[in-house]
This record gives C-alpha cells, sequence and structure tokens, in this order.
C-alpha cells in the first residue's frame, strides 16, 4: 500500500474559497450539532487561524495531495485551545467528501502528532470529537489517542468526547526516543 503524501500549507487568505466551500458542506457538518456554519463564520475562523500561525508559528494547514497540490481537500493540524478541562494542543481535520475514506485524515493526524511531539516538543495532544462521529472517532484511535473524559460543550446535548495521547506514549508507538538535552 502506498502511503499518502500531503502538502500541508500554513493558513493565508488564497485557502479562504476552499476552507468556505469544505466548511460550509452540509454533509461535512453531519456530526456538527450547531449545523452548517455560515461563510462568514468560516472567514473569520480563516482568520483567527491565520493569526495563530503568525503568533505562535503552526496550526491547522490547508492540505492538498502531492501529486495536486493545488487542490485544497482539507484542512487540519495542531493548534492551542481549551477542551473541556484540559488546555493543550487539538487535532483537528475536516475534508472534503472526495476525501473521505482514503486515509488521509490520519496521514493529517499522523502529521499533526509529529510536529507536536517532534517539533515542538509538547507534553500531549487532544481530540474532541462528537460520540456519533464514528469515522472521527476511529482516526484518533488509530492515531493512537485514547478517550479520558467527556465535556458538555454543547448545550442540550450529549457530552463531546476527549482523547488524549501524551508525548511517551506516541513516541513508543512510533519507535522513537526523546534525543538528549
Amino acid at each position: 500500500m502506498n502511503s499518502i503524501q500531503l502538502v500541508l500549507q500554513a493558513l493565508s487568505l488564497h485557502h479562504l474559497d476552499a476552507a468556505i466551500a469544505i466548511h460550509c458542506d452540509p454533509e461535512t457538518n453531519r456530526f456538527n450539532p450547531f449545523g452548517t456554519p455560515k461563510a462568514e463564520t468560516v472567514e473569520n475562523n480563516i482568520r483567527t487561524w491565520i493569526v495563530n500561525w503568525e503568533t505562535k508559528g503552526f496550526g491547522y494547514w490547508a492540505v492538498s495531495l502531492i501529486e495536486d497540490p493545488e487542490q485544497i481537500i482539507g484542512f487540519g493540524g495542531i493548534s492551542h485551545r481549551q477542551i473541556g478541562h484540559y488546555e493543550g494542543l487539538n487535532l483537528y481535520f475536516r475534508l472534503a467528501q472526495r476525501a473521505w475514506g482514503k486515509g488521509i485524515g490520519s496521514a493529517i493526524a499522523e502529521a499533526g502528532l509529529r510536529s507536536a511531539f517532534i517539533e515542538l516538543e509538547r507534553d500531549a495532544v487532544f481530540g474532541l470529537v462528537r460520540p456519533d462521529n464514528t469515522p472521527s472517532r476511529r482516526t484518533l484511535e488509530k492515531a493512537g489517542l485514547l478517550q479520558i473524559d467527556s465535556t458538555n460543550d454543547v448545550p442540550d446535548a450529549v457530552p463531546s468526547l476527549i482523547y488524549r495521547i501524551n508525548a511517551q506514549d506516541y513516541l513508543l508507538k512510533n519507535n522513537r526516543t526523546i534525543a538528549p538535552q
């Protein structure tokens, strides 16, 4: 099986049209308890994510395949946020429908974890997912994240699930060691 080769680009306003197309697709929001966002909401999120890149030097990427780098198929990566009672890096991925079921979410998750643990040397990464979002839960679990808690982040809905992987577990899973300081 060939490994998926992604192009991961720091977000810019150049990616706004693709972000709106993907994030405003009702099918990509099937598990979103708030429903499909408006284009203005997506634009505000993209602008916030761009600032995150500018101030922290990392964040969510615009994602394409190496064989078609101009065709954005999703967004994902890691960004700092509060998740329930936890604060830390959040692993995120949102894909266009045409990219579903091809292992691209798992490839984004792996790139995000590698960035968090190898490049940024962080202690843990979290994932927040709705209980009925089985595809995303499987992707998190395949990446090594385990469910550790839940949070009532959506009024009048069942709690979202909080997943986590720590650096030591990631490094063991991937046969890596921490370089001596």
